[in-house]
């Protein structure tokens, strides 16, 4: 996984998987999955991003257990 933040744009970009994306769904205001043609999502784009929640948590992350 990859995360990009551009601050000039106000836009992150999570990339989950390095296969080539076919298309995009906006699932709301400017939260883009960007997926295959066997509908896997491979990114996820936010605009406005900072608008949506705290840039900081873009890098940290925690491990949950398996349940």
């Amino acid at each position: 996984m990859k995360i990009n933040y551009d601050k000039e744009v106000d836009a992150a970009f999570i990339q989950l998987s390095t296969r080539k994306p076919d298309g995009a769904i906006e699932i709301a205001e400017g939260v883009i999955l960007h997926t295959t043609s066997k509908d896997e999502i491979v990114a996820i784009e936010m605009l406005d991003a900072s608008k949506k929640f705290p840039i900081k948590s873009l890098y940290t992350f925690e491990l949950q257990p398996d349940k």
